[in-house]
C-alpha cells in the first residue's frame, strides 16, 4: 500500500461534497449515531461504483454519452429532491430536537442513492485505481479489491469524524430556532448547487 495512494484517497474522501454534507446534517439533526448510520450508506454506496470499475462497466459511461447524461440527471434530480425535502422540513435532514427519526434502513438507503446517482464516481474509481496497481499485477483484480477496501475503510472513518463533530455542536444549532432555520437554508442551498454542479459536469 503506497503513501500515495493513502494520501491522494484522504483528500479525495475528505473534501467536502453531497457525501459530507449528508453526513454532517445527520450528525446535527439526530447526533452522532444517526451520522455513523449515514456514513455506513455512503460508504456502502462507493460498492456498486467499485465493482463497475473492476469488471469494466465504467468504460460503458465513459463512451455512451446516453447512458452517462441518464445516470447524471438522475443524480441532479435526486439532490433537487434532498434540497426540497430539507427546506420542507419533511426529510432526513432536518435539524430538530424532537422529532420521529427516519429508520436506519431510510438513512442508509438515501447515502448509497447519493453515491450511485452520480457518475463522476464511477469514472474517478475507472481513472484512479488503475493508477496503484501495475500492468505486470498477477491478480489486478484482486488488487483493485484491496485498493477499494482501504479506499471505503478511509471513507467511512474520515466521515464518522465529520459526523462526531457535527454531533458535538448540536446542541448549539437545536437550541436557537433561528440558526436551524438558516441551517436548513444552508443544506438546501448546498444540494442546489451541487446539483447545478452536477447537471453542467461532462464526461
Amino acid at each position: 500500500m503506497s503513501i500515495e495512494f493513502l494520501l491522494t484517497s484522504i483528500i479525495v474522501v475528505a473534501t467536502p461534497g453531497t457525501r459530507v454534507l449528508y453526513t454532517l446534517a445527520a450528525g446535527l439533526s439526530r447526533g452522532a449515531r444517526a451520522s455513523t448510520v449515514a456514513a455506513v450508506g455512503c460508504t456502502l454506496g462507493i460498492v456498486p461504483h467499485m465493482v463497475a470499475a473492476i469488471t469494466g462497466l465504467a468504460a460503458l459511461l465513459h463512451t455512451s454519452a446516453l447512458a452517462f447524461q441518464i445516470l447524471k440527471y438522475l443524480g441532479v434530480a435526486y439532490l433537487l429532491y434532498m434540497a426540497w425535502s430539507t427546506l420542507r422540513d419533511k426529510g432526513a435532514l432536518t435539524v430538530e430536537e424532537e422529532t420521529a427519526p427516519p429508520s436506519v434502513a431510510k438513512v442508509i438507503s438515501s447515502g448509497i442513492l447519493i453515491n450511485i446517482l452520480n457518475p463522476k464516481l464511477t469514472l474517478f474509481f475507472f481513472a484512479f485505481l488503475p493508477q496503484f496497481v501495475s500492468a505486470h499485477e498477477p491478480s489486478a483484480s484482486l488488487r483493485m479489491l484491496e485498493l477499494s477496501a482501504v479506499f471505503m475503510l478511509l471513507t467511512f472513518v474520515v466521515f464518522v469524524a465529520y459526523g462526531v463533530f457535527a454531533a458535538l455542536v448540536r446542541k448549539h444549532v437545536i437550541s436557537r430556532p433561528r440558526v436551524m432555520t438558516w441551517m436548513r437554508r444552508v443544506f438546501a442551498g448546498s444540494f442546489v448547487v451541487l446539483s447545478a454542479r452536477l447537471a453542467l459536469t461532462d464526461r
